[in-house]
């Protein structure tokens, strides 16, 4: 373990302050070009790859997005959280390592972070395709239902849509145009649609934003160096840092697999974060240079 000098801390090193102000322009940013219908999470956020949004530069500009600039309370909490995490245990970090490691470390674990996200929405989409094609082949209101029942958790944009295609089916349980229209909005809930000149997103559209993944890192990194130091939670119970770390990854990965109807948090690209920090500290444990 090692110890920082008093006399030399840094309470807010350069690289960790500069990070919190371009986040917090960046949501400035949003707010404002949202005034003029531009959605900035369209071009920065990372978006799924075989989504038409999807541009390689996302996989570093999702980084600095946050929030949904339609959405200022959900956008002031998750940019909070991660500018505090990461002035808390990312000062700690840059002030052992160094303005170039700590960037180094930063940009790493919210990389990783995302190709594992990217890799965990591939294996689901890659179900959704799966069951979307299995329903083509015999299309009826039953396996309709169990579509929507087993596929849909987030819900949909387009409830009344969803609710005519089930109240008409039900009434005329042959209808031909039914059995289409239900093929049709499943690839349009999948892939997006044009309505009125304007593209309607589907879910391989959705848009990630977040340090979260290179903050999991940076609190990572702070339970293996600093094991014992005591944090406390809600300001009144104190528990050390590796235990702090542990029950949070284990939240994670609960969360991850649990995957509840409404939570829209991407568990799996915190956990990237987390193993992508452990994979950068043993490398440099092995190579000696952890501490410098």
């Amino acid at each position: 373990m090692t110890q920082i000098s008093p006399g030399r801390f840094n309470i807010l090193p350069p690289i960790v302050k500069n990070l919190i102000i371009i986040n917090v322009l960046m949501v400035l940013l949003q707010f404002v070009l949202v005034k003029f219908n531009i959605d900035l999470a369209d071009y920065l956020g990372l978006h799924y790859w075989e989504s038409d949004l999807f541009r390689p530069w996302q996989i570093v500009t999702h980084l600095f997005m946050h929030g949904d600039a339609h959405n200022l309370n959900t956008t002031f909490w998750h940019i909070f959280s991660n500018m505090f995490a990461l002035w808390i245990f990312g000062s700690v970090l840059e002030n052992t390592w160094g303005e170039k490691k700590f960037l180094t470390f930063y940009l790493l674990c919210g990389i990783g972070a995302a190709l594992c996200h990217l890799a965990v929405l591939h294996y689901g989409y890659h179900k959704l395709e799966e069951a979307f094609q299995i329903y083509q082949q015999n299309p009826t209101l039953d396996k309709f239902q169990l579509f929507l029942s087993q596929h849909i958790t987030n819900g949909v944009q387009d409830p009344r849509r969803v609710n005519a295609i089930l109240n008409n089916w039900n009434n005329d349980p042959g209808s031909i145009r039914m059995t289409n229209e239900s093929v049709r909005w499943i690839h349009d809930y999948i892939y997006g649609y044009h309505y009125n000149g304007l593209r309607v997103p589907g879910v391989f559209d959705e848009a990630t934003v977040g340090a979260s993944g290179a903050v999991f890192g940076i609190l990572f990194a702070f339970g293996y160096l600093f094991p014992n130091t005591l944090l406390y939670v809600y300001f009144f119970f104190p528990v050390k840092a590796k235990w702090f770390v542990a029950i949070y990854a284990l939240f994670e990965l609960y969360a991850g697999f649990k995957n509840s109807a409404g939570d829209n948090v991407a568990h799996f690209a915190h956990l990237g974060g987390m193993l992508v920090a452990f994979i950068i500290l043993k490398i440099w444990y092995k190579n000696k240079t952890l501490y410098r």
